[in-house]
């Protein structure tokens, strides 16, 4: 298991097309427009543009996207737990941007297969087979970026098999990775990172949603112009496809687009490895759940979204689906 892991807020981060709320942590905050949040979103999850393999259909699911909200469903033995699910719903294809913060300043970069390194226009840079190693010495001298892509199974960054197409870029003086990937596919590393893949299947779900949660959070209040938030302990857990397994894939999917709502806004689920890692470091904030509580209650039966409810109080799950346009 990693070590413990401190976040900044509990907040309900607005989405696009929720009904704009308050949160957790921020009750007497003015809720804006719903217009001024949808652009606000979009110009952040659009504010780079993409690389000439992506298309259109990607921008038209971001402007019709919808978050499905239901109540809490108490039962009579437990009235604060068991979160409602929604309907069930077609994956959205979103894109997340995790900065690669542990690759340090001069990374090995290959793959598992045949791979390029494209201009941001598309022009080919270098090319090489797998396994080969990028020349980075003088790479982005012509070009302020460029994309990191294979047709193999994996990019591989110092070793480390990573999903998804890189972007290099010049930024502070440093060259910067940022991890292109859907976040389905990044959900599913995130919960082998934070929770043995041995563990509970409820507890690994509970995680998933807790995830998905956090990284939704951030992607409509990203952490750079360039990127969400990065791969450290300083937000969540990201070790590329080698905390990818059956499991975390398995919660991922059977998970899939749901995320923790409070008054239809994001909440930005923070979590630690114990109760009393929790108390301490997110105590004054307010909901928090434990990673080995979460494996506890699973032991007793307790399903996914009944941990959900026992640590997340008040909030109800949602789900992200294509909206009507």
């Amino acid at each position: 298991m990693n070590s413990p892991f401190t976040r900044q807020m509990l907040v309900a981060t607005p989405l696009a097309v929720v009904a704009v709320a308050t949160g957790f942590a921020a009750q007497t905050l003015a809720p804006q427009s719903y217009g001024s949040v949808q652009g606000e979103l979009l110009d952040t999850l659009m504010a780079v543009p993409p690389p000439a393999l992506d298309t259109d259909d990607d921008a038209d699911q971001l402007r019709s996207l919808e978050a499905r909200r239901m109540d809490p469903l108490p039962t009579p033995e437990a009235p604060s737990l068991g979160l409602a699910e929604p309907a069930a719903a077609a994956p959205l294809d979103l894109e997340i941007r995790v900065a690669l913060l542990r690759a340090g300043a001069d990374p090995s970069l290959s793959a598992r297969g045949p791979w390029q390194l494209l201009s941001r226009d598309g022009a080919l840079l270098q090319q090489g087979g797998a396994g080969e190693r990028v020349r980075l010495s003088g790479a982005l001298q012509a070009v302020p970026e460029a994309w990191f892509q294979t047709s193999g199974e994996a990019l591989l960054v110092n070793g480390q098999p990573y999903a998804g197409r890189i972007r290099l870029i010049q930024q502070q003086g440093r060259l910067r990775l940022v991890n292109h990937l859907p976040l389905e596919t990044y959900i599913t590393s995130v919960v082998g990172a934070e929770m043995p893949s041995s563990w509970s299947p409820e507890a690994l779900r509970a995680q998933a949603v807790a995830a998905r949660s956090y990284a939704l959070a951030h992607m409509a209040r990203p952490a750079d112009r360039h990127w969400h938030l990065g791969d450290t302990t300083r937000w969540q857990a990201y070790r590329g496809m080698a905390s990818v397994s059956e499991p975390t894939r398995q919660a991922a999917a059977s998970t899939a687009g749901l995320i923790l709502s409070y008054q239809g806004a994001i909440v930005e689920s923070l979590y630690a490895a114990n109760r009393q890692i929790s108390l301490e470091a997110h105590g004054h904030l307010g909901a928090s759940m434990s990673q080995h509580g979460a494996q506890d209650l699973a032991k007793q039966g307790y399903r996914y979204n009944q941990i959900l409810g026992h640590y997340y109080q008040g909030a109800s799950l949602a789900r992200l689906k294509a909206g009507a346009g």
